[in-house]
């Protein structure tokens, strides 16, 4: 029997597991909810805890695997497999997540920081097509990103290599949670659209049925705006017009940098799908030149919610060929 590969996505609220072979198929898929209470203590455990249980459940072994891989939020430390600042999940000091895992399982294991592992993901199982250049920007509750050139994951001197939410696209714009102004994430994030669509609504004088959600005090989300835009409200059009610039222009400064072969991009805002993507890609061709416009696509995600469970089950490969 071939070995398999356990693949984790650890998030703020769910963690997610599955069992893959070693070409990247899920077999088995299961998810716990992400008990963060005494400083995320019981996090570690738990997963430990759900894992042993299901190879009991299968009647598998640890030797039955290759490795186990994860991808989590916060600094990683992927030599030592700590995890340091990952606030979602009340990690505020180091976690030997590795050291734990490893001794409760007795399964090897690797772990990387969870948007370079959804690029991992999309990258060999997804919209990447397992090309050698590709990167992945994630557009959520933030805006992640994750790059790999010439088939490696870059991770950079401090490993915060792939930080896109963070490309400055408007020196004179909105505060960032990291402490500068203008980041990408601050109008490209699910509540980056919502902040764009709520300053925009203050200047608008015509008719739109955004506008009159937003000042009738209703709470509005990035779909929302989408959903209103794909309805040809005006001001809905004009917010995602805008969303879509700044996207347009940051893919433009990556893409004239690495000339990768795909930018894929995902996360809760792509659901917007191709409306958002078409006008991503009219601002992207205007700020990128010839060659670039000709050799790097834009495509959405493919892979949804089980781009981090295949991409931590491709660390694992990664991990053993010693490409990472």
């Amino acid at each position: 029997m071939t070995k398999k590969i356990i693949g984790i996505d650890l998030g703020g609220t769910t963690v997610k597991f599955a069992i893959l072979t070693s070409e990247g198929d899920i077999q088995q898929k299961w998810s716990l909810v992400t008990d963060s209470t005494e400083n995320g203590s019981r996090i570690v455990p738990a997963i430990v805890e759900s894992i042993n249980e299901q190879l009991e459940k299968y009647q598998l072994t640890p030797s039955d695997f290759i490795g186990i891989g994860m991808g989590s939020p916060g600094t990683v430390d992927r030599k030592a497999g700590t995890v340091i600042g990952a606030y979602n999940l009340n990690w505020k000091t180091s976690q030997p997540v590795k050291k734990l895992i490893e001794e409760g399982t007795g399964i090897s294991f690797a772990i990387d920081n969870d948007a370079n592992v959804a690029a991992l993901g999309e990258r060999w199982k997804g919209a990447g097509a397992n090309e050698e250049d590709v990167v992945f920007i994630t557009l959520g509750t933030g805006v992640g990103g994750g790059i790999i050139a010439g088939g490696r994951l870059i991770h950079g001197v401090a490993g915060a290599a792939g930080e896109i939410g963070h490309i400055t696209v408007n020196p004179e714009g909105y505060d960032c949670t990291c402490g500068k102004k203008g980041c990408l994430e601050t109008v490209a994030s699910a509540t980056g659209v919502v902040r764009l669509a709520r300053d925009f609504s203050e200047d608008y004088a015509g008719e739109s049925q955004l506008k009159y959600n937003i000042d009738d005090g209703q709470l509005i989300t990035a779909k929302d705006v989408f959903d209103f835009a794909k309805e040809n409200d005006k001001l809905a059009v004009r917010v995602v017009e805008k969303v879509a610039y700044f996207l347009g222009l940051a893919c433009a400064s990556v893409a004239n940098t690495l000339n990768p072969s795909t930018i894929v991009i995902g996360g809760g805002v792509s659901n917007a799908g191709v409306f958002l993507i078409d006008q991503i890609k009219t601002y992207f061709d205007q700020f990128t030149y010839p060659t670039i416009r000709e050799t790097t696509k834009i495509r959405l995600a493919e892979l949804g919610n089980n781009a981090g469970v295949v991409g931590a089950s491709s660390l694992i490969k990664e991990h053993l060929n010693g490409t990472l």
